[in-house]
């Protein structure tokens, strides 16, 4: 028997985001449809769909067309849903932009995605996002992004925008268009833009749903980012196309944000990575919150440990909270468990294939189906691929075969019954707390360093994050540096999630015979170096 499966087929959507979500409007037009506490905003779909009219012709009014890319660099907040849903109305493809990112990534992104507007927060706690963008801005130098407006969510830009509106085309988007962009970081250190469709995420949207069980009558609470897939499809997607609500408890997350949010909205479903869970469990006023109307929800982004799953199960009474798997290449989900399945099922495996969806395991090197049991990479098909990379086609060649596969680069084991498990990763790739994070990313950077000669970054095992980012750091002949002047030359140039955790200064690199260097061996040393042997022993499913 060969690692062959494809889930059940159901109906699916011919729809774009804009008409699944009118149909919602049009169906439940007095049913909640947002509720974001810390904006103490509350809209029903009737005036959410007034709303993301309003703001889809203020983006015409600005002179953005069907095609034009606008992108939001914003942490969870009314505005993003409402352009989320505008850009849609208006056949612009969105540019989901991580708020994490610094100068660097930003100026890049600007660059590449050719974006004409960008909407964001002037500052918030974390960053002064003005001065950022400026500094993204100035460093670009001849080579000047396509930006042409830039509105600061709530304040004057943007009203005038929308005091402004332009006319929207009849027809301005079809189910096979792109209508958003995800970036993924890339193994040669430069992001690439995920090209994704209508009928890629409203059906990812919709048949994730369907495995929840997740109707109108259902309430969502979501902590975590929309700018990622997990955020803006099988959250705020997933309640529009579903008729349900949409529970954003904080701006970023917050624990006790978000039991709050819970305790007093009622929501039937919470969704969250494992750090989230295990914040919210551990936090010191957990036993004061009533979290009785939990049914389901989804734990996902990262590797779920098995106590973790068991404790949300049992303390936070979601019998029926599931596993998902998948990457954004994937609209994002590929896999995930049932609500009825056991739980020993559902802690030990990433479920199964989702509807319209086939998953087959492949030896990585002849591309040969392999027998059940046997390791191997895990590859989908189906409506769920992207449409590709942006302006990459040899990287989308790549990722894509000639029949339609795409290549997950996660190593996997399909057993009898269908579910699979994942057991490593074919490709360099560092998991933390939900943020996918590639090595060679990272020591690029650092080599822009003027004292460093060579560097090496790998994953270790974490507790709390499930990975943290190690460096090796050779410097240059007659130079010395300190951990944290490497980590000062890295704030405010990276992502915060990127720059090392551990650092250590080598003089030599463990070698292979042909002299590439053994990041596995870098990772045991490390391990043993800093008693990390039990973190390094967490069953995850």
């Amino acid at each position: 028997m060969l690692s062959y499966t494809r889930g059940p087929e159901i109906p699916l959507l011919d729809k774009t985001i804009d008409q699944a979500f009118r149909d919602s409007a049009a169906r439940f037009p007095d049913r909640e449809a947002l509720v974001v506490p810390h904006q103490r905003a509350r809209l029903v779909y009737r005036e959410l769909e007034a709303q993301v009219e309003r703001t889809a012709r203020g983006l015409a009014g600005l002179g953005l067309r069907p095609g034009d890319r606008a992108g939001v660099w914003a942490t969870n907040c009314v505005e993003w849903v409402l352009l989320q849903l505008a850009c849609a109305r208006a056949g612009l493809v969105l540019v989901n932009v991580n708020p994490a990112y610094r100068s660097r990534e930003l100026g890049y992104v600007l660059r590449k995605s050719g974006m004409r507007a960008l909407f964001l927060h002037e500052k918030d706690p974390r960053a002064d996002y003005r001065t950022i963008l400026d500094q993204a801005l100035s460093e670009a130098a001849g080579e000047r992004p396509a930006l042409e407006q830039i509105v600061y969510l709530g304040q004057e830009s943007w009203e005038r925008m929308l005091a402004r509106p332009g006319q929207l085309p009849a027809d301005p988007a079809a189910p096979d268009d792109v209508t958003n962009i995800q970036y993924t970081s890339g193994t040669t250190g430069a992001p690439k833009g995920v090209l994704l469709t209508h009928r890629n995420l409203v059906n990812n949207a919709w048949v994730v749903a369907q495995a929840m069980r997740f109707t109108a009558q259902d309430r969502l609470c979501s902590p975590v980012p929309l700018y990622h897939c997990f955020g803006c499809v099988m959250s705020s997607l997933l309640a529009v196309v579903a008729g349900g609500t949409l529970i954003l408890p904080s701006a970023q997350f917050d624990p006790l944000a978000t039991l709050w949010a819970i305790h007093s909205e009622r929501p039937t479903a919470l969704y969250g990575v494992p750090t989230m869970f295990i914040a919210e469990l551990e936090h010191p006023e957990f036993l004061r919150f009533d979290l009785r109307s939990l049914r389901t929800g989804i734990m996902a982004g990262a590797p779920c440990p098995v106590e973790v799953m068991k404790r949300v199960v049992g303390e936070m009474h979601c019998p029926e909270m599931t596993i998902a798997y998948g990457q954004t290449e994937a609209s994002p989900a590929v896999t995930m468990s049932k609500v009825d399945d056991p739980l020993e099922l559902r802690v030990s495996t990433i479920g199964c294939a989702l509807p319209n969806t086939e998953v087959k395991i492949v030896a990585p090197g002849s591309g040969e189906t392999v027998p059940v049991g046997e390791q191997g990479e895990l590859c989908t098909r189906g409506y769920l691929v992207m449409k590709g990379y942006d302006q990459d086609p040899d990287a989308t060649q790549r990722a894509i075969d000639k029949e339609n596969w795409l290549h997950t680069g996660d190593l996997a084991v399909m057993q009898p019954n269908g579910y699979f498990r994942i057991t490593g990763r074919a490709r360099d790739l560092i998991i933390r707390g939900g943020e996918n994070i590639y090595p060679r990313e990272i020591e690029e950077f650092l080599y822009t360093h003027p004292k460093i000669a060579d560097v090496y970054v790998v994953g270790l095992p974490d507790l709390k994050l499930g990975e943290a980012v190690l460096a090796w750091i050779k410097l240059k002949a007659g130079t010395s540096a300190t951990e944290e002047e490497i980590r000062e030359f890295c704030r405010g140039k990276i992502a915060h999630f990127k720059i090392p955790q551990y650092i250590r200064f080598v003089d030599s690199f463990p070698m292979t015979v042909t002299g590439k260097v053994q990041k596995y061996r870098i990772r045991e040393e490390e391990i043993r170096a800093r008693g990390l042997e039990e973190a390094a022993k967490v069953e995850t499913a």
